[in-house]
């Protein structure tokens, strides 16, 4: 290993060491996020913010195949409006930002900086919504929001992330609770097929439950360390919010009628997930499917002549099919192997005077390191093809780390010692009692994740008091 390359290796803490210095090491190092003069605020830098865009295309695209349209809503709400649905507004409060003035003129009603735009939707709808006709309103919004948080990490937590919130209405409660699945699984699917991140399906308790919701169900995903990560949700409100805010239809029957409606969210916390979930102690790993960069290509002895032309006429042959770059700096390969394995790109090629003469390229694998050479009158289908086999390997490999860490555990004392020594997801019973969800979150600082849809009976008690149990429930500590 070359000195420079080494050093560069070493600047990055061993997530054994210290698995929170590693995860800010890593945008750190990998120039996706900075630090900004606001605090909980950061700068989210050209790497990291083209990573997003990617799983902003990906999504928008499934979003508009399931019949979506993008709208855009104002950052500002009345308070008046935010008042009209009380569980709403009470499970939002602490998290608000308010202005009070506009310029140097005091304002007569307080307006908050969105922290998600249910009650702007609900208002816009009451206007736009009067017949059966007008129904179903399918709409998405990208936008950013800000919640006023105590404790910040970069895309885990931060005070304004970027999202997407979809918000419908629907003239009954069996197309909403439709809906609000459809829009779960869409989550789902491209959580497991674009960004390599195995999911669990399920529906939160009440406790969990998105303020003002009838149901809230979610996507959970467990980081390299074993902690949870929420990594999308999909909330059936009902008719709750209808009701607060008058929208009302007229039905074939001539009555009026509530809407039912849903809301479904990701965030750039996901990008969060995708550092925990793929990363190693070299740096980030990313799904070739969403990588901003999915081959790198270096030339070896680029001094000697040929081989800077070939290099970059094997890029542009590259680029029509795939993200590719070349890297024709005058920094050594060692350095720029390291480099871009801290980067995370999924496939490296190197190309030098000896490839040339034998007609072939090295690919190197981000996931095993492992050099493959192949001929270059095949290069574009040998790219593709181990491109798709790095994605597949990722998923798996993160399926594996996840079944490592769920563990079963049938007494409360079995499920104390499994949260303190070894971490991960417990499955066990539960009553549905609120009272024994508190109590396992303050002895053993573990939450309830969900309640999977694919539910098992390990036991007829719950973990807690021993009750008769009525769910299976995955509970972990989490971010």
């Amino acid at each position: 290993m070359a000195k420079d390359e080494k050093k560069l290796v070493e600047e990055i803490t061993s997530m054994s060491e210290d698995f929170t210095q590693w995860y800010t090491d890593i945008i750190k190092k990998a120039k996706l996020a900075d630090y900004s003069n606001v605090r909980g605020c950061m700068v989210i830098q050209p790497y990291g913010y083209a990573i997003w865009e990617n799983i902003q295309k990906g999504l928008d695209r499934r979003f508009k195949e399931t019949g979506h349209e993008n709208v855009y809503m104002p950052m500002f709400i009345p308070e008046s409006l935010l008042q009209k649905e009380k569980d709403h507004v009470e499970g939002f409060a602490p998290e608000v930002a308010w202005v009070t003035h506009g310029g140097t003129e005091p304002l007569t009603e307080r307006l908050c900086v969105r922290p998600t735009s249910e009650t702007l939707f609900c208002d816009h709808y009451s206007n736009i919504i009067h017949s059966y006709r007008d129904l179903p309103k399918l709409y998405n919004q990208w936008c950013s929001v800000v919640r006023w948080e105590k404790t910040t990490r970069p895309f885990l937590r931060t005070m304004e992330f970027l999202w997407q919130e979809g918000h419908t209405a629907h003239a009954t409660a069996e197309e909403a609770e439709s809906e609000t699945l459809r829009m779960l699984n869409v989550y789902a699917d491209f959580c497991e097929k674009e960004l390599a991140i195995p999911v669990i399906k399920g529906r939160k308790t009440d406790k969990e439950k998105f303020a003002g919701a009838h149901a809230t169900y979610t996507i959970e995903s467990m980081m390299h360390d074993g902690k949870a990560l929420q990594s999308g949700t999909s909330h059936n409100f009902g008719d709750g919010f209808a009701r607060a805010f008058g929208i009302q239809y007229t039905a074939e029957d001539n009555e009026l009628h509530y809407v039912h409606q849903t809301s479904w969210g990701m965030s750039t916390r996901i990008i969060g997930a995708i550092i925990m979930v793929h990363g190693d102690d070299a740096g980030l790993k990313l799904p070739p499917h969403i990588a901003p960069i999915q081959a790198v290509i270096i030339p070896v002895a680029q001094h000697k002549e040929g081989v800077l032309e070939r290099a970059e006429a094997l890029c542009k042959q590259l680029a029509g099919k795939f993200r590719v770059k070349l890297d024709a700096s005058d920094k050594s390969p060692g350095w720029k192997f390291s480099e871009y394995e801290m980067k995370g790109v999924p496939l490296r090629i190197e190309i030098g005077p000896k490839d040339i003469e034998k007609n072939q390229a090295v690919l190197v694998s981000r996931t095993t390191r492992e050099k493959f050479f192949v001929s270059l009158d095949n290069i574009e289908e040998e790219v593709e093809k181990h491109l798709e086999h790095i994605q597949q390997e990722m998923f798996d490999a993160a399926l594996k780390n996840r079944e490592e860490k769920t563990s079963e555990a049938r007494s409360y004392e079995e499920f104390s010692q499994i949260i303190a020594e070894k971490g991960g997801f417990v499955k066990a019973m539960w009553c549905g009692e609120l009272a024994c969800e508190e109590k396992i979150k303050e002895d053993t600082g573990a939450t309830s994740r969900c309640m999977p849809f694919e539910q098992e009976e390990i036991s007829d008690k719950c973990v807690c008091c021993g009750k008769p149990a009525k769910k299976l429930v995955y509970w972990g500590k989490a971010y």
